[in-house]
């Protein structure tokens, strides 16, 4: 055996895992366009707005980016700084309605 014959090509996936995560995006895309023009307003329209985001930021990192047959600690590298922020924020929230209330009354 020559030194080709032993190395391993990379994992070809088929071409209808992509339509389909295409036409997913699609339809997400149209849902979150679908909140502005039904005119949801208030928290509800940003939950979904985000809820909508974050749906198709998560299928593009595992489709597209081939997240999905990655190894677990290449997917901890990308979600715990992610996480570690948004708890940052929540605490940095809770401490600014503290401060809020202790400052007005």
């Amino acid at each position: 055996m020559n030194s080709t014959q032993t190395h391993k090509v990379g994992q070809v996936h088929p071409i209808s895992l992509y339509l389909k995560a295409w036409l997913l995006l699609f339809v997400l895309s149209a849902c979150s366009y679908m909140v502005d023009y039904m005119q949801v307003q208030g928290y509800l329209r940003w939950a979904l707005i985000l809820m909508f985001m974050i749906m198709k930021a998560g299928l593009i990192l595992a489709v597209f980016m081939h997240l999905k047959w990655e190894r677990f600690a290449v997917k901890l590298l990308l979600f715990i700084p992610p996480i570690a922020i948004l708890i940052f924020i929540m605490l940095m929230n809770i401490e600014a309605g503290h401060v809020f209330i202790n400052r007005y009354s």
